[in-house]
């Protein structure tokens, strides 16, 4: 049985992106294209795949976090050197290459698959991945014998000069099946386009060497597009977002307005869950079941648990049991935990900060780097004044507290649990237990003050 490695091609910079970042690390669902790639080939059961990196290959490989293995190309010579760079890498009892592209992430498993079993049964020298399309223009078109098999890969520029050619509608795709054997030398002898070497002319060494190359059309082109553009990424973004929809469908979510709801590819919602429009579900989260979310919401990296309501608010990197509320006009920063039966209000933001069950903390107030237990009020306006200029400091707020309103926690400082704080106090110092605190001077009336200031 042949040994297949897969080659992904990420190297080059995507200058038609207009972008300081390389082309293989924008995002697509919340995922970097490349990684797309990288999880199509491990669920086609290829296992660890290369993944020949250049421009920006320190940023690639820290966004892979080790799902691949990177070859380095030292010179951005264009896809022939590219591959040339990975054989020189892998093991000698490799049969065949699959190679890929970082900017076509949208390629399912199962064309992996087929194209492979294509590759197998024909006994091609190489298998390339082809697709038909109603506007050609910009692609090499696939040029076939009699036999159906490829007879050459025409550029654009080239099937331009030919009306015969220029009206094909099958193209090529960058992706295929290459056997290892001899393919190194041809390789090295590929011509020079400026500074660049193109694999495509590998097919045309093959063929005048009298090697058979076969063409697989993919079923569906979108699958197979190269993302080159904003627009092509938009593009492809609308595309995955209507899987990813689909798939929320079926596992029994209710989204009330797809055409304004953005989930990305790695969320996670529970059945019977209810999304209003303008939601927006990011990076690794996960919902649980009977959730109601939005409108106006944005959830990012977070795990929510069953019955949980969030309202027009914001809940970043957070967790959250089940049945709490956060909003309307909300905000939880990273590092917030809200146990069971939490109600934040609006306007209230919470960063690093955890909340025992069945607290309320119903509007405006500011909870930071503190530990607030179960069953405790607090107040409107409630501060917690974590920040001295150069250190933040905690707050320890135990079960069953009252916290007034107006009220500053200037930290470190702890309130005990049963303890009282009055209404526009400034608490310095720890409170004990089940005491009342106020900080706050007294109250001083001056009879007729005010009658006196309107005569002068």
């Amino acid at each position: 049985m042949a040994q297949t490695v897969a080659v992904i091609l990420a190297a080059g910079r995507g200058t038609r992106m207009h972008s300081s970042v390389a082309k293989a690390l924008h995002e697509l669902g919340g995922v970097p294209m490349v990684e797309h790639v990288v999880r199509a080939v491990k669920a086609a059961g290829l296992g660890k795949p290369w993944v020949v990196a250049g421009y920006q290959a320190d940023r690639v490989e820290e966004a892979l976090e080790g799902q691949a293995q990177i070859v380095l190309q030292p010179e951005m010579h264009g896809t022939g050197d590219a591959l040339a760079q990975a054989l020189a890498a892998l093991d000698t009892q490799v049969d065949e290459v699959i190679v890929l592209v970082a900017d076509c992430p949208l390629v399912p498993p199962s064309l992996i698959t087929r194209v492979l079993e294509a590759h197998h049964s024909s006994g091609a020298s190489a298998t390339i991945v082809s697709m038909i399309v109603s506007d050609p223009s910009g692609y090499g078109r696939i040029i076939r014998s009699e036999d159906d098999s490829v007879r050459a890969i025409v550029e654009d520029e080239d099937a331009r000069k030919n009306p015969s050619f220029y009206q094909i509608n099958e193209v090529n795709t960058a992706l295929g099946v290459w056997s290892v054997q001899g393919l190194a030398k041809i390789l090295r002898t590929l011509p020079w386009h400026q500074e660049e070497q193109y694999l495509t002319d590998a097919v045309a060494r093959l063929i005048a060497s009298g090697q058979k190359v076969e063409a697989y059309v993919a079923p569906d082109p979108i699958r197979v597009m190269g993302i080159n553009t904003r627009r092509d990424l938009a593009h492809a973004e609308a595309y995955l977002r209507e899987l990813t929809l689909n798939r929320l469908f079926d596992q029994g979510v209710t989204i009330v307005d797809p055409s304004s709801t953005f989930v990305d590819v790695d969320v996670e919602v529970g059945q019977d869950s209810i999304i209003y429009p303008m939601t927006f579900l990011r990076g690794k989260t996960k919902i649980g079941r009977e959730c109601i979310l939005g409108p106006m919401t944005s959830v990012l990296s977070s795990r929510l648990g069953d019955g949980v309501k969030v309202d027009r608010s914001v809940v970043e990197q957070s967790a959250l049991a089940s049945h709490s509320q956060v909003g309307p006009f909300s905000h939880l920063r990273p590092g917030t935990s809200l146990d069971h039966n939490v109600k934040i209000g609006n306007f209230v933001e919470l960063k690093n900060t955890r909340v025992g069950t069945g607290t309320k903390a119903g509007h405006h107030s500011y909870l930071g780097d503190a530990t607030i237990g179960g069953g405790v009020n607090i107040g409107a306006g409630t501060v917690i004044v974590n920040f001295d200029g150069k250190a933040k400091h905690p707050t320890f707020v135990g079960d069953g507290a009252f916290i007034g309103c107006n009220v500053n926690l200037v930290a470190p400082v702890e309130v005990g649990p049963g303890a009282y704080v009055a209404a526009g106090s400034t608490i310095t110092q720890n409170v004990p237990p089940d005491a009342l605190a106020i900080a706050r001077n007294r109250q001083d009336n001056k009879p007729e003050w005010a009658r006196q200031r309107r005569k002068t």
